[in-house]
Parts: C-alpha cells; sequence; structure tokens
C-alpha cells in the first residue's frame, strides 16, 4: 500500500501519532518521558506551533496541533531525530526509535477537536496504563482540567471555547470522562487522512490535488540537494556558518546525522549537539 500523501497548509490541524519499533519502547522510564517532552516544548517554540494536547504511552504517542507555518514535517523531524539520539545517547543504543514515518490527520477543527482530545485522553484507559484519563501523568489532560500544572507548551483556549460553557474546566471534564462515547472519530476519516464535513473534504482534496501539482520534478522525483553541494566550500566558513548548513542538511533535506558526520569527518554525536544547540537557539 503506498503511504498516504501529506497535506500542509498554514491553519491546519493535525492529529498526530508516533509509534516504537517493536523490538522497543519510547519511553523507558521518567527520564525518557521528561526528554521528550523537553524536546517537544523546543519544537513548539521554534516552529511556531500550537500544540492543543499530548499523550505519551511507552510505545506511542499522541500529538494534536495547529500548525500556522505549514511546517509540520520539518518540525516533525526534529522532534524524532533529536529525541532518537538523546534515547540512543542515554541508553546506549543505535538507530531509529520510532517505526518510519509518523501519521498524520487532517481534521476540521470546528467540529472534531473535541472527539480527537477526547480519543486522545482516553487512550491510557484503553490500554490499561490508567484506571481513568486524569490519573496519567504523561498526558496533558491532567492539566487540561486543572489538576496538573499547565506546561507552557499547551495552547487550550480553543479546547475550552469549543466545550461553550462558563464554567469550561468541568464541563470538559464531563465530556471526557462521563459522556457516552460511540466508537473512535478516526473511523469516520476518508482517504486514510483526512476527518471532517463533505466541505472540508472536497476542500482538502482540491488543496491536495493542487499541491501536487505544484510539486517541483526534482521534489516529485525523490531528488534533494547533495551533501557535497550542501557544504560546498565548508573550509572557508566560520563555525556558525558550518553548523547552520548542519542543521538545515538535517531538518530542511532530511539527511541522518551519520550522513553528515560522514561528509564532515565528524563523530555523529557532535553532529546531534550542534542540532540540539540550535535547535535550543530559536
Amino acid at each position: 500500500m503506498s503511504r498516504p500523501p501529506r497535506i500542509e497548509y498554514p491553519g491546519a490541524s493535525y492529529y498526530i501519532t508516533g509509534r516504537a519499533l517493536q523490538s522497543r519502547n519510547a519511553f523507558v522510564d521518567a527520564k525518557d518521558f521528561a526528554s521528550f517532552k523537553s524536546v517537544l516544548a523546543g519544537v513548539v517554540d521554534r516552529f511556531g506551533w500550537e500544540l492543543k494536547s499530548f499523550v505519551l504511552l511507552p510505545d506511542h504517542y499522541h500529538l494534536i496541533l495547529e500548525v500556522p507555518h505549514s511546517n509540520l514535517s520539518k518540525g516533525m523531524r526534529q522532534l524524532n531525530g533529536v529525541y532518537t539520539q538523546l534515547y540512543n545517547r542515554r541508553h546506549g543504543t543505535e538507530g531509529p526509535v520510532f517505526h518510519g514515518r509518523f501519521k498524520s490527520v487532517v481534521f476540521e477543527k470546528e467540529s472534531f477537536l473535541l472527539p480527537i482530545v477526547r480519543h486522545a485522553a482516553l487512550n491510557p484507559v484503553r490500554v490499561k496504563a490508567a484506571k481513568a484519563p486524569a490519573n496519567y501523568r504523561h498526558s496533558s489532560y491532567p492539566a487540561l482540567i486543572h489538576e496538573a500544572p499547565v506546561p507552557e507548551m499547551l495552547s487550550a483556549n480553543d479546547i475550552y471555547e469549543a466545550i461553550g460553557s462558563r464554567d469550561p474546566v468541568p464541563s470538559l471534564k464531563q465530556y471526557v470522562e462521563e459522556d457516552e462515547v460511540e466508537g473512535s472519530p478516526l473511523d469516520h476519516r476518508a482517504h486514510q487522512i483526512l476527518l471532517g464535513g463533505d466541505d472540508f473534504i472536497d476542500r482538502m482534496q482540491k488543496l491536495l490535488k493542487k499541491s501536487t501539482a505544484a510539486k517541483p520534478a526534482p521534489k516529485i522525483a525523490g531528488r534533494r540537494k547533495s551533501l557535497k553541494m550542501i557544504f560546498r566550500g565548508s573550509e572557508k566558513l566560520t563555525r556558525a556558518e558550518r553548523n547552520e548548513r548542519i542543521r538545515s542538511a538535517h531538518i530542511d533535506y532530511g539527511y541522518t546525522l551519520a550522513e553528515i558526520g560522514a561528509q564532515l569527518d565528524l563523530h555523529y554525536t557532535t553532529v546531534s549537539k550542534v542540532i540540539n544547540a540550535s535547535a535550543k537557539r530559536a
């Protein structure tokens, strides 16, 4: 089966899931969970995302985002890439942590924000990681209902407005924990990646066709600028200029840290430090 296409446009709302390789957990202990949250906070800030909600479980994660600047793929590449380097360094392992590409569903915020938030919040209960969603600490849900500190990276106003109550916090708690849930909102997806009413689906399909038709030939063919081209004349660059090209090679062109290191005769951990430093400065 071919991979579903990505749809990126300013202000798009996404339901994101990422799953660990079958042979390992992505989050082994509390330090791993904290590390991922820290990287996520940096990515949210760097790329200008609005993080509505998140849930992290040992072998996968859920993110609910609004992306104002059409940079989902770049941000997710940094999120998974930087966390993978931190994970491998801490646990003495090598290779990818997450299985393939992250999955994304573009959804109509007005109709599906609340159902998606509820679906994600209840996931720890469905997989028997918690008896109640408010008891699961690696989720933003306890913060949304004011039973835990609210992380700075969280943008929850749209959720409270969607509840449509003068007292949205108890109303959200009732909606998630007490109201009857009939199936998953994802059962209503169209074409694997779209969730919304008929008009929304039509608009997204037109956008997808337009985006596909507008792609330049090199991208369709899967070609990208070579590392040799990216680092041409690197011996004349300042360290800051070289580091910016390292960041671009990883974030913009998708080269692995090992590939970049081999091109520059640097250890991949050195490349990782450059990427991490650039993320913190942004």
